[in-house]
């Protein structure tokens, strides 16, 4: 079966995803950590706060991660399968949903014009890369 140039995208993609899925569950491991200590401390009422919005952000930033390593881990596993491009792509929108989300939300909570785009430019170009590869699989299956 000839190679589809998907494949490239997938594989090259899936591995960037797996390793950003796995350091974006680290770091949420991490925050919540840090956001139940905060929480826990005798920072008045200010620290609770703090405490909450780090606690809901690092399950937000770990739940991503997750769903981040599972779709790196589906490119690479189906790279050279056209005939799974169809699941490809089911998770490469849902990355790409999830990121969607935490670019607004950080937008919401009052994050610099700059980071914003950095985090556009970061969090959008790999699910849509990733996206391209499975769709070019999907069109290699129904040639």
């Amino acid at each position: 079966m000839e190679k589809s140039r998907g494949n490239g995208f997938l594989k090259v993609c899936g591995i960037l995803m797996i390793i950003g899925g796995a350091l974006s569950i680290i770091l949420g491991v991490v925050a919540l950590i840090a956001g139940l200590a905060i929480g826990g401390s005798d920072l008045g009422p200010e620290g609770a706060d703090v405490g909450t919005l780090l606690v809901l952000a690092s399950i937000i930033l770990a739940v991503g991660g997750i769903l981040e390593l599972i779709t790196g881990i589906v490119g690479v596993v189906n790279s050279n399968k056209p005939q799974k491009a169809v699941a490809c792509i089911v998770w490469g929108f849902i990355v790409l949903i999830v990121q969607i989300v935490g670019i607004v939300l950080s937008a919401m909570g009052g994050t610099s014009f700059g980071s914003i785009i950095i985090s556009i430019i970061t969090g959008i170009a790999l699910p849509v890369l990733y996206l391209i590869g499975a769709f070019l699989n999907k069109k290699q299956r129904d040639a």
